[in-house]
């Protein structure tokens, strides 16, 4: 007869939000999303996704490598004669490990958020890149229901722009 030992009630279950595999998942997600989203990640440019009765998608491509690429996925808005991105995400995605994160974030009612910034005592805590990367998981959720694609970015090429945070 084998002996299963339940977990102690005070270590969690491994698939919470705050742990690891946790974590690990939501980026595998999020990659899966993506790649609905944007099917072919090109070298270079931007584009923009429009659907009926919803906001215009930003894209922009800042860096394309063979196995990383580095992306800027936003709303744009226009107060006061000032374009503001709102939410302003860049994102990592591995193609070879079929994840993507978020690298950093500016969202108007939170604090920024950076994960490669080293100059904090303490880099994001487990916890704090779960809530962003949920964040993204459910905005490209919605996204992707409202029917928003980058399918052909050669014909919605935009030029980059100045973005106030």
């Amino acid at each position: 007869m084998i002996l299963l030992h339940p977990r102690h009630a005070t270590q969690g279950s491994y698939d919470a939000p705050g742990h690891f595999p946790a974590l690990m998942e939501l980026y595998e997600r999020n990659y899966i999303h993506m790649r609905r989203l944007l099917p072919v990640i090109p070298a270079a440019g931007g584009g923009v996704s429009r659907v009926a009765n919803g906001l215009d998608l930003h894209l922009q491509i800042i860096e394309r490598f063979r196995y990383t690429s580095e992306l800027l996925l936003t709303y744009r808005f226009t107060q006061q004669a000032t374009v503001v991105a709102e939410p302003n995400l860049r994102i990592r995605v591995y193609h070879d490990a079929r994840m993507a994160e978020v690298m950093t974030a500016h969202l108007r009612h939170h604090p920024a958020f950076d994960a490669g910034d080293t100059g904090k005592p303490s880099l994001p805590s487990l916890q704090t890149r779960w809530r962003i990367n949920r964040f993204l998981d459910k905005w490209l959720s919605y996204c992707l229901r409202q029917g928003h694609r980058f399918s052909s970015l050669s014909s919605n090429t935009v030029a980059p722009t100045t973005i106030a945070k």
